[in-house]
């Protein structure tokens, strides 16, 4: 493992943090997307950008759009919802490269979820009612179901023989504070305004984005 580009990688999401919360536009239009380069840069660098690491690499690519799609002055949410939803998908069809199954775990993670499920969308559903984009409804049950799978199917590497702890516990972490970042996110622009909304977000991304693509180096170096 290579460790240069994901030291660059964290400087430029530093700086993109402090362009979050400080609203400097014109640091956060090259540091934004120039971190997910950086994470690309240490993809291929660590372990190529194909084979076992091809849908990762494809899912950093439509995160990175997902980013720029956001990141413009244009309203362009719902394109940065459907980069963002297909870079969930390839996730999730990274981590099943062996048949999805269930587990008292994976039972326990999806009851949690559908507790917080029924508690936070009916909120977001009021919100979009009340800003006057009711069509964004559908668009955002469905990705709040296709990201909750993808967290659910990092953490059920703890179950597979091949995952070592340090990389199922990577991963497994890294898509937690991704769903929790796409919480931010979602209720900052839908319910209620937060302190510091954008600098939660971005931290909670990045960090996100990084324990998944390290978990999945280590997996890939290590088993």
């Amino acid at each position: 493992m290579t460790y240069i580009p994901i030291l660059i990688a964290i400087f430029l999401a530093i700086l993109d943090w402090i362009a979050a919360e400080r609203k400097i536009k014109p640091l956060e239009y090259i540091t934004k997307p120039a971190t997910m380069l950086a994470l690309l840069w240490w993809i291929w660098s660590s372990v190529g950008l194909g084979g076992d690491m091809l849908w990762f690499t494809l899912g950093v690519i439509f995160c990175l759009a997902g980013d720029v799609f956001l990141m413009v002055p244009r309203n362009m949410f719902i394109f940065g919802l459907i980069a963002f939803l297909i870079g969930h998908v390839c996730y999730t069809i990274g981590f099943n490269n062996q048949s999805p199954y269930i587990s008292l775990l994976g039972i326990l993670f999806i009851v949690l979820l559908g507790i917080y499920f029924g508690w936070l969308y009916p909120k977001l559903a009021k919100g979009l009612d009340l800003k006057g984009e009711s069509q964004l409804k559908i668009p955002v049950l469905i990705y709040f179901l296709v990201i909750s799978m993808m967290v659910y199917s990092a953490i059920m590497t703890w179950n597979r023989l091949d995952w070592p702890t340090s990389a199922a516990f990577s991963v497994s972490l890294g898509a937690l504070l991704f769903f929790i970042s796409d919480s931010f996110l979602g209720w900052d622009r839908f319910i209620n305004p937060l302190s510091h909304a954008r600098l939660r977000t971005m931290v909670t991304y990045h960090l996100g984005q990084f324990g998944i693509i390290l978990g999945v180096i280590l997996y890939l170096t290590i088993k």
